[in-house]
């Protein structure tokens, strides 16, 4: 072909046609072995037609002016990717006109194969291949398993019984699908069964979808507004013969996209362009307002072969769309798919050579009836002609049997008539199923969406040019997606039966996780139990019985009435780091100033003298770098290891823990051991009033802002509570009037096997694999430290039965600890789409799918829920104890919280406040999070004590 350059009809998209990657344009790429009509023209030539082609300029102007029509500039096509994308994402909020450009249909399919999918099925088609219906035999045989190739029969549906009533055609259904299982050995197996149909419906759930209206030449009286599944379920009953259960009524795009074979890309998207045409892709549920879901995906019909019906295609309707529209039996609907349809394309090329030939430019002028009458020509003729292997003699043929006589270079011309309509119609399809990739890049937020299209309908089957040309138009106008094309095998058949299987392998893990999960779901009987039984454990535990509660008496005796003044030091000693704290309490509020210390390990495992020798060198080293060497100030001591208290300056370490061993203190008082070092050190004088541990802490720091505040709850890597008790309830302690505060230690509920009949198998191991089994049992079902190791247990054990990660064995699943109660938080928030839940996941080495990302987190949820609600009932106990206590109708009480779990999980809170409205409506509890309870807590707990010291000496 000589150098040409382009004959411009519209200078300004000079640089918006689409072109190849060579700067040839695209409507000639794949076509090296025919020459094009000349649309170009020579520097300095007449523009004629080439190749032998023998006619006028006007001519030469005409057949331009007939091409050129159907060219699509980039900017065009960019245009219709926008306004269709604008138009699902308004249909998917909902705010769709009823005469929407595209429906956005939920189709209740909430998962795409795994490829575990296993078992026989069986498939009826109807209203895929017009006056016919199919039924198929499908066995599907998972992952290992070869192939097996579906047996299936086609029943010719009688005229009679297209028009005739519903229950009619039901009934015929119904029968071939007797009369297909009667050759195969069924015997009484329950079979499920997918229903292809292919009728435009309304679809409320997976087996529920109403006929809106019949297409395709079916009549039948009695079934618009109907359920099409129920009505072919009475049919079966009727029949008699089979136990068939219908799970899912699914349409020929959403099979296409189910009968892809699992890949390296999930195949979340399905493409069919058939007699019509259509797409459906995985959303996320959330965006789907007429679901009410927040969680999962769901495959959404987009229902496109109507978009452009609001003439959002105004600009790229040629004068043959016109035509063509007018003389179908919807004009003014389905316009999109009267330019991309199988059905159609062959009508658009005919009705551009008729109106070449009546011009005299085709066929000396001269047409036949064949050619001047609607579908001669189908779109098996097109792809025919167009087809570059088959020389021009193909064309010839075909032409001669329209009643033609073809000239020598018509067969060329009529090529390109074809190249022009199916290419544009290629290109259109293209910025459709771009718009669809563009929204999912964008709802997913991922910078490259890697993804496989399934494709299905006889364009992709027979026209081998137009997926090449609709791959390379989709990777211009959506350059951030890495798309993959895999033809879906038999969409209608193995595809729905991938659905029904699907559905069925959905159903059964949803089955398997409802009894796993079940023993986690309490019900307000079993929490009202636990509340009971905390309550008998309370009052034992006061009266000195034996009982899992002990019940300890603190000796603080008040909490904060807000007239406590004065300068206090807090010392809190819990861990690896050692803090000094000086507190200051005025009319203002508290002020403190804190440092903090290491202990290195060292003294940690050393000598108990080297211990509390390097505690006072810090407390030395505080005061002189604030000014407080040789102040005397009272001073209260956060001590957060085990320990019975004998006064409330008196605590007998019980032992150590946290990574502490040092030696000669088990079994001593730590405040004479504090006290002796400050002996030995004498540049410091200080008056250690209390040690507090960090539960009464809490209630006390909050205290200070509620008077009301008489109960610390600590929810953090363990647990316990403390609450103020009436002293005369109290046995082993003098004094019959006034109040003291109890540490409860309720980690130990349930070491008396109170709790057994809650106690899961997942709990029993957790309990095994702990350092100290069979005991903290109610810490062990709460606290931070277990929950992750729970949830740990339960996915190994549905990865065993399959409902996780298609049952492969994930190694690191298998370590202690590896799931941290932080990710509970995390996968729960609200605030985090499901993708961020499977990079949580992934970044464990657990290879998600959708369907896993929902199952943990679930999990999750039941596990935590259960914890909320076990300390729920905990509190309940308390707050209804104190109610009682004081002989009030109605209490009204502040808890101080802290701890991590409780602060940082997203529901925690909310769930132990909704359990203990539940469990004790006659007390108004308000939940305050304390700040530093073990520092300013402890202060304020010294602070109490010299008021009410002073108050003893006035």
């Amino acid at each position: 072909m000589p150098h040409t350059e382009r004959k411009e009809l519209r200078p300004e998209e000079t640089d918006q046609r689409l072109l190849s990657p060579g700067g040839q344009p695209t409507l000639w790429k794949h076509m090296d072995s025919i020459q094009p009509v000349e649309l170009w023209q020579d520097e300095g030539t007449s523009g004629c037609p080439q190749e032998g082609f023998s006619c006028s300029p006007d001519s030469s102007e005409l057949v331009q002016e007939c091409l050129n029509q159907f060219k699509v500039t980039g900017t065009q096509l960019r245009q219709i990717q926008a306004s269709l994308l604008g138009s699902m994402e308004q249909a998917l909020r909902g705010q769709a006109s009823p005469t929407a450009a595209v429906r956005m249909l939920p189709t209740y399919v909430w998962s795409t194969p795994h490829g575990t999918e296993q078992g026989d099925f069986v498939v009826l088609e109807l209203g895929a291949t017009g006056a016919s219906l199919r039924v198929l035999w499908v066995t599907l045989t998972g992952t290992e398993g070869h192939r097996i190739e579906p047996q299936s029969q086609e029943f010719l549906i009688p005229q009679e019984v297209m028009l005739g009533p519903g229950q009619q055609l039901f009934d015929f259904a119904a029968r071939c699908l007797s009369e297909f299982l009667d050759a195969l050995p069924v015997g009484n197996q329950s079979l499920q069964l997918g229903f292809n149909f292919s009728f435009p419906c309304h679809q409320t759930g997976l087996d529920r979808s109403t006929l809106i209206y019949w297409t395709k030449g079916f009549r039948c009286s009695g079934v618009e507004g109907q359920d099409v599944v129920q009505l072919l379920r009475d049919a079966i009953e009727r029949q008699g013969a089979y136990s068939i259960d219908v799970v899912a009524v699914v349409n020929d795009t959403v099979g296409t996209m189910m009968g892809c074979e699992p890949g390296s890309e999930p195949c979340e998207v399905g493409l069919v362009v058939d007699t019509g045409t259509n797409a459906c892709y995985m959303e996320e549920a959330r965006h789907v307002a007429v679901l009410d879901e927040d969680r999962g995906r769901v495959c959404v019909s987009i229902e496109w072969g109507s978009f452009g019906d609001d003439e959002a295609l105004g600009p790229v309707l040629t004068t043959f769309d016109h035509i063509l529209d007018q003389e179908s039996v919807n004009p003014g609907a389905q316009r999109f798919e009267k330019m991309i349809g199988g059905l159609y394309l062959g009508e658009l090329v005919r009705q551009v050579l008729a109106h070449l030939a009546q011009h005299g430019i085709l066929f000396g002028g001269c047409t036949s009836p064949a050619l001047l009458s609607q579908g001669s020509i189908l779109l098996e003729h097109v792809a025919e002609m167009e087809d570059p292997l088959a020389g021009t003699a193909r064309v010839h043929a075909i032409l001669q049997d329209l009643g033609l006589s073809p000239g020598a270079s018509d067969a060329k011309l009529v090529q390109h008539v074809c190249v022009a309509v199916c290419t544009r119609a290629a290109q259109l399809c293209a910025a459709a199923l771009a718009a669809v990739l563009t929204h999912l890049q964008h709802s997913r937020e991922q910078q490259a969406l890697q993804i496989a299209v399934a494709t299905g309908g006889r364009v992709f089957e027979r026209h081998s040019r137009f997926l090449s040309i609709l791959q390379e138009t989709v990777k211009l106008l959506a350059p951030g997606c890495d798309v993959s094309f895999t033809p879906s095998v038999d969409g209608g058949g193995r595809g729905v039966a991938m659905v029904t299987a699907v559905a069925a392998r959905l159903a059964a893990h949803r089955r398997l996780l409802e009894e796993t999960l079940a023993p986690f779901r309490l019900k307000h009987e079993q929490l009202a139990m636990v509340q009971a039984q905390m309550r008998e454990a309370m009052a034992k535990g006061l009266q000195g019985e034996a009982s899992s509660l002990r019940m300890l008496p603190t000796y603080v005796r008040a909490t904060p009435d807000g007239s406590e003044r004065g300068d206090f030091l807090a010392l809190d000693l819990g861990g690896t780091n050692f803090r000094v704290l000086l507190v200051h309490v005025a009319t203002e509020g508290v002020e403190i100033t804190s440092q903090v210390y290491s202990i290195p390990e060292c003294v940690a495992q050393g000598s108990g003298q080297q211990l509390f020798d390097h505690i006072v060198d810090c407390i030395l080293d505080f005061q002189q770098k604030h000014g407080l060497s040789g102040q005397s100030l009272p001073l209260g001591f956060t001590f957060s290891f085990p320990c019975r208290q004998l006064g409330l300056d008196q605590g007998i370490l019980l032992n150590w823990t946290k990574g502490f061993n040092a030696s000669d203190c088990e079994g001593q008082d730590v405040v004479c051991l504090l006290r002796e070092a400050l002996a030995r050190r004498q540049a410091v004088k200080l008056n250690v009033v209390a040690i507090v541990n960090d539960t009464v802490g809490t209630m006390m720091s909050c205290g200070y802002e509620d008077p009301r505040c008489e109960v610390g709850l600590i929810v953090g890597t363990g647990t316990n509570a403390c609450y103020m008790e009436e002293l005369r309830n109290v046995a082993g302690v003098a004094g019959s009037s006034g109040h003291m505060c109890i540490n409860m230690e309720w980690g130990a509920f349930g070491d008396d096997g109170s709790l057994d009949m809650l106690s899961t198998c997942f709990d029993a191991s957790v309990d095994q694999a702990s350092i100290n089994p069979g005991k903290q049992r109610f810490e062990k079902m709460i606290s931070g430290m277990y929950l992750g190791e729970i949830v740990r247990h339960i996915l190994l054990h549905l990865t065993s039965l399959g409902v996780l990660f298609r049952g492969q064995q994930i190694q690191l699943l298998q370590t202690r600890d590896i799931f941290k109660t932080k990710f509970l938080s995390e996968i729960e928030s609200d605030s985090l789409a499901l993708r961020q839940v499977r990079a949580i996941l992934e970044d464990l080495g657990l290879p998600l799918t959708s369907d896993d990302a929902l199952i943990v987190l679930e999990v999750c949820q039941a596990v935590s829920q259960r914890a909320a609600q076990l300390c729920g009932a905990g509190v309940a106990a308390v707050v209804e104890k104190i109610r009682e206590n004081r002989g009030l109708e109605e209490l009204t009480v502040s808890v101080g919280v802290d701890g991590t779990l409780y602060k940082l999980h997203p529901h925690f809170s909310r769930l132990v406040a909704a359990t203990v409205q539940e469990l004790a409506p006659h007390c108004v509890v308000t939940f305050l999070q304390s700040e530093d309870g073990s520092g300013k807590g402890a202060a304020l707990v010294t602070a109490v004590a010299c008021r009410l010291a002073r108050l003893a000496r006035v």
